[in-house]
């Protein structure tokens, strides 16, 4: 009997392969490699598997200029996946840099013996979800999009849950109350086992509903391929077919609940803030990239007969998610808490792109994902600067002067709360242009006046924070007598890695501002991949 197997392309799955090959070797180094030595090996490891990821995806977007399917149509190779997973690998390095000075060993709490337990498990976990990530943005086909979607995803929940040995408290806010010996490591007590619990549930019910909708759809059709689903529904006119119109709703849910879209959205906060700060910072970025590329392109190559079904249904979940957001933002006082909020808005942003389905709202999406993702992980990275130094969660009351003790941070956060805004000092300034213009292509002026009417809305909170670091009597920023705890924050540690991390967020997010031609570019010819 002749066994006929596919042809199989590896360069175009290189990026895979370098970062889950190099989740093993980080993951041998929790047993093979002294404690001492733990931290550092397992952390260059992952460096090197990400730098490693950003050069075979840059090669890859040159070589592809022609997208084709691989692996016998189970995954795409083209621009739009390679772009993806540079922005991918590029947020994963940066992670890194953050996480050797700001991941402590779990497992013992603060027993030095045990300082660096399941440091090397952090790392290789990290490898494996964004490998995930970066299969699971070339998906083309619905077993290739689950399965990956549960790589990552089950990656994710033992990230959010690791640092499990925290005393308990709750997540919602009461943790800054809590004493410093019964706080965890990154200042949440308790806040960690419980975060990682809630993303597992509310995320196995996300995935349950795409797998239910991709179910509806198969039956419909008899096609798991993106491009056979719309062959099938074109020649057999199954544009209104109840199978194929509430498989798209239960798609369309699912996947909202990775990209943190309301009414999608009930986990985010409450884990963005339980979750280990570093976990929280690579989560609010690469999770975004890889369930927006995916969204839109499963959408516009599988069901382009249905735009108006799901152009609607996204316009509405943009609606809902920019209202939610921002105004559930104003009363935070927890900064980790706004930023998430930030988030479920930041999600209705590029949702207007999405919703259009054109070849305008493509190259909006993927514009408005590279500063997104540099201001998200800066400001997640800042904040866990601070957590440092404070031992508690931080808040708008204990930010106060912050600007003042780390000028470079101060200055970066204030960079990133004014793009966030989407005021002209960096990216964001283009990238919500960039959604509005294409919603008003796409005859939809009433969404453009929606979010301008969040911009204005969001510009409290953001000025808020801005405030906050800034606007504090000098009287009050002093170190307490005795070397305890300084009510600002007292000597900051020099976390020279973290800067240089923060640093690289802060030159894509500027510097996007002035680069707008060269990335909208690359937009374009990414966006050239999809069937638009």
């Amino acid at each position: 009997m002749t066994l006929h197997t596919p042809h199989i392309d590896w360069f175009g799955l290189s990026p895979v392969f370098a970062l889950i090959g190099t989740a093993f070797v980080a993951l041998l180094c929790a047993v093979l490699v002294p404690r001492a030595l733990r931290r550092l090996a397992a952390a260059g490891i992952a460096g090197a598997g990400f730098t490693a990821g950003i050069v075979l995806s840059i090669w890859l977007y040159v070589d592809s200029a022609h997208g084709h399917t691989i692996v016998s149509g189970a995954f795409y190779r083209d621009r739009w996946t390679a772009l993806g997973q540079i922005i991918l690998c590029a947020v994963g390095l940066a992670t890194t840099l953050v996480a050797v000075e700001h991941v402590p060993g779990w497992g013992r709490g603060s027993d030095p013996t045990r300082r660096d337990d399941h440091v090397a498990e952090f790392f290789a976990l990290l490898l494996a979800s964004a490998a995930g990530m970066a299969f699971f943005v070339g998906a083309a086909n619905l077993m290739t999009l689950f399965l990956s979607l549960e790589w990552f995803s089950i990656a994710l929940y033992v990230m959010c849950a690791i640092d499990y040995d925290a005393a308990a408290a709750s997540v919602g806010g009461e943790a800054a109350d809590a004493r410093p010996e019964d706080r965890g490591a990154f200042g949440v007590a308790g806040g960690s086992l419980e975060a990682g619990l809630k993303y597992l549930v509310v995320g196995s019910f996300g995935a349950g509903t795409l797998l239910f909708g991709s179910a509806l759809v198969y039956g419909a059709t008899g096609k798991i391929s993106f491009h056979g689903i719309a062959s099938a529904v074109a020649t057999h006119s199954l544009t209104s077919d109840t199978f194929v119109v509430v498989g798209i709703a239960l798609i369309v849910a699912g996947l909202g609940f990775k990209m943190s879209a309301a009414p999608f959205h009930m986990w985010t906060p409450d884990v963005y803030e339980g979750a280990p700060t570093t976990v929280t910072a690579w989560m609010s970025s690469a999770t975004k990239v890889a369930a927006l590329l995916l969204t839109f392109r499963l959408m516009t190559t599988a069901f382009p007969a249905n735009q108006h079904l799901w152009g609607w249904a996204f316009a509405i979940v943009a609606t809902a998610s920019l209202a939610i957001g921002n105004f559930a933002a104003l009363v935070q006082r927890n900064v980790k808490r706004i930023l998430a909020y930030s988030s479920i808005s930041h999600a209705g942003f590029m949702l207007i792109g999405l919703s259009a389905g054109s070849a305008l709202g493509g190259r909006a999406l993927m514009y408005y994902l590279i500063p997104y993702s540099a201001m998200a992980f800066g400001s997640f990275a800042i904040v866990a600067a601070r957590e440092r130094e404070l031992g508690v969660p931080v808040t708008l009351e204990n930010l106060a002067g912050f600007g003042w003790e780390r000028p470079f941070l101060g200055v970066a956060m204030w960079f990133f709360m004014f793009g966030f805004a989407g005021l002209p000092l960096g990216g964001g300034f283009v990238g919500k242009f960039y959604v509005f213009a294409a919603a008003y292509r796409h005859g939809w002026i009433w969404l453009v006046i929606v979010g301008v009417l969040a911009t204005l809305v969001s510009l409290y909170y953001y000025l808020g924070i801005v405030r906050a670091m800034y606007m504090r009597p000098s009287a009050e920023l002093q170190v307490q007598p005795g070397g305890g705890v300084a009510v600002s924050g007292g000597a900051p540690a020099a976390e020279s890695l973290l800067h240089i991390a923060v640093g690289a967020a802060l030159v894509v997010s500027f510097g996007s501002l002035f680069a707008v031609q060269p990335l909208i570019d690359l937009a374009r010819h990414a966006a050239s991949a999809l069937p638009l």
